[in-house]
């Protein structure tokens, strides 16, 4: 068997010469050997130092991502939901307006064609009433014209003709003439 120091010396010596043979590819097996150990070492201590700490955190971190894209997600359909609400009472509000804006202009035509029609009626009736209240003057009017007509005759009668007519023929005259005057 091989002892410890004939494999040290192998390997010091396996070293020197690649050292003076100096090929960059050249295989050194005692490198090999403690770059193995070392990093096998350096894997145990960070299994048991760092190891833990690093999955928690990495785990941690995942978890956190997951929640942070769930409520985007969530966050996203909530907006789109509102989005769509917005849009459905939008629509909902101007169809209201519409209805609204017609009902205002269809009452405006009623009271329009209200107004004018009460208008027109209170034109007749006025036109009618004073069409009535000038007959009616016209009518008393001449009522007192004849009144004064048949005075005046019956005087202007009574005195040119005072003597050769009693009364009563007086009045037969001036009774004639009057109903000339009216027919007139």
């Amino acid at each position: 068997m091989i002892s410890a120091n004939m494999l040290m010396l192998t390997f010091y010596s396996g070293g020197e010469e690649a050292v003076a043979q100096g090929g960059p590819l050249d295989v050194n097996p005692g490198l090999i050997i403690w770059t193995l150990v070392t990093f096998g070492i350096l894997v145990l201590i960070l299994a048991k130092v760092a190891w833990k700490p690093i999955l928690k955190s990495l785990k941690e971190r995942e978890g956190f991502i997951k929640d942070s894209l769930e409520k985007a997600d969530n966050a996203r359909k909530d907006a789109e939901k509102m989005i769509s609400d917005n849009k459905a009472s939008i629509l909902k509000a101007e169809e209201e307006a519409h209805k609204i804006v017609e009902q205002s202009r269809e009452l405006a035509e009623k009271l329009k064609s209200q107004i004018l029609e009460q208008s027109k009626t209170e034109a007749k009736k006025m036109i009618e009433s004073a069409s009535l209240e000038i007959q009616r003057k016209n009518a008393e009017a001449f009522n007192k014209l004849k009144e004064q007509v048949a005075d005046i005759a019956v005087s202007a009668a009574e005195k040119i003709i005072k003597e050769t007519l009693d009364k009563e023929k007086q009045i037969n005259l001036v009774g004639k003439y009057i109903d000339e005057l009216s027919k007139n």
